[in-house]
């Protein structure tokens, strides 16, 4: 065997063919939906109806349902929603950037990873929204004209995060599309029903998979990464601006935006990872998605989670250092205050739990990965928590000093979010293939066989 053949092999095990790496992708979506899928949406789907409900009994009631008020006036809304758009980072990165660096081992993971991206950025979209309160004119934040003849203020960092984030999910949904333009003809040829036939040709925008429409493809989207690839850095560090442009000790700090991307890679990819566990043990991917896959994931976690923990360490340098009393306070606050359970639960998980990357036997330990994956995000939320909520319950002057306790409203609504997520994920993994195939095709042997004669010996058919 060759060294390209080697090399091609390790992410796929089994040996393939074209075939029949399409039959068990579209086997997931073609067979008949198992009775465990059903129970899962049940259970996604009662939490959406409550976000729902939630939501509307916020409108009809007004935001003094909610636990936050003066001085923290940003709390769980808030929280959540620069949460969910960290979660959503990874999927454009792993799509994007490891797309522009060549590498290979995205393939098996990328489809899922942009569809979390999309589904993430959904939830995250609520909460802004919800937190001014009168929704009905939300549209104010959109540069339209409106019947008072007012513009937006462009210098609000809130009026930056509708262009940044919107602009984030539009290029992430093109993205996510276009790559799966050749699975849905593939879908499209394997139909076996009428309605699934026109449906799906639609989508597929008519491919056939000539030659000058693979380069037209091809070239969209290297595009689109290219497009994607700036967004990663920029949506969360335009949503760290919201905090660093104020002046409340704690925010008003020049490296919010480097750690807040640091931040949303590391829980985009804990995200991720809890994802493919799940996914290729419930579908039985485990030749698609190896460990090798999750191995490297869990590598990633563990440089931005020293990337993170170094920023702790830099915040608390920057507040001595500074010799402003205001700051210092905020961050002695932090770790010794009321709110130093938060601070404690936050550096367990995202300083302590990543350091058991390091050991190759726990990195590609499932059990271990997947605790450690969820402990991350736990953490990651409660990163937003201390950062919103424990700066602003101690402000300048000691008689506007208060402690927040979040409302039912806040948890429901907060649950709820979960399930909306979990519902479009579900929705998602039955209906469409989680698996890029075209892609994940381009890597096995027999793609080389040009280059590589002895790597054509296992090719069939490709479909």
């Amino acid at each position: 065997m060759s060294s390209i053949h080697q090399h091609e092999q390790q992410w796929i095990e089994g040996q393939p063919t074209f075939g029949g790496l399409t039959d068990q992708v579209s086997a997931l979506v073609e067979n008949k939906t198992p009775r465990g899928w059903y129970i899962a949406l049940a259970v996604s789907s009662s939490l959406t109806v409550v976000l729902l409900a939630l939501i509307g009994y916020l409108v009809t009631r007004g935001i003094g349902v909610w636990g936050n008020n003066i001085p923290v006036a940003w709390a769980w809304d808030i929280v959540n929603f620069v949460f969910w758009i960290g979660i959503g980072h990874a999927g454009t990165l792993i799509s994007a950037i490891l797309f522009l660096l060549r590498q290979q081992w995205r393939t098996s993971i990328n489809r899922f990873a942009e569809a979390m991206t999309i589904f993430a950025v959904i939830c995250a979209l609520i909460f802004p929204s919800i937190h001014v309160g009168r929704i009905w004119f939300i549209y104010w934040l959109f540069p339209l004209p409106n019947q008072m003849s007012m513009w937006p203020n462009f210098r609000s960092p809130l009026l930056w995060d509708v262009f940044a984030v919107s602009t984030y999910f539009t290029v992430s949904l093109l993205f996510w599309y276009v790559g799966l333009v050749p699975d849905l003809a593939t879908m499209r040829d394997r139909a076996r029903t009428r309605l699934k036939k026109i449906t799906l040709g639609i989508l597929a925008l008519g491919w056939r998979g000539g030659n000058r429409q693979w380069q037209h493809y091809e070239m969209a989207y290297l595009l689109l990464a290219g497009l994607s690839t700036p967004l990663v850095l920029s949506v969360h560090s335009v949503v760290s601006t919201d905090f660093a442009t104020s002046v409340i000790p704690g925010w008003h700090t020049t490296i919010f935006p480097p750690y807040f991307v640091a931040g949303a890679i590391f829980s985009g990819f804990a995200m991720v990872t809890t994802l493919a566990i799940i996914v290729r043990q419930v579908f039985s991917l485990q030749n698609i998605i190896t460990v090798r896959h999750l191995e490297n994931m869990c590598k990633i976690m563990l440089v931005t989670g020293l990337m993170v923990g170094y920023a702790y360490g830099v915040e608390f340098f920057i507040a001595w250092y500074s010799g402003n009393i205001y700051e210092r306070f905020t961050f002695l606050n932090r770790a010794f205050g009321p709110y130093a359970w938060a601070y404690w639960i936050m550096i367990s998980c995202n300083v302590l739990v990543p350091q058991l990357f390091w050991f190759k036997k726990l990195r590609t330990s499932i059990p271990v990965m997947f605790i450690a994956a969820l402990l991350i995000n736990v953490g990651m939320w409660f990163e937003r928590f201390v950062i919103i909520v424990s700066s602003l319950s101690r402000d300048f002057l000691p008689g506007a000093w208060g402690y927040y306790k979040p409302s039912w409203v806040d948890v429901g609504i907060f649950a709820g979010s979960f399930g909306l997520f979990f519902t479009l994920f579900l929705l998602f993994i039955r209906f469409l293939p989680i698996i890029a195939m075209s892609e994940v095709k381009g890597i096995l042997p027999q793609a080389h066989a040009a280059v590589d004669p002895s790597a054509g010996e296992h090719h069939t058919r490709r479909s």
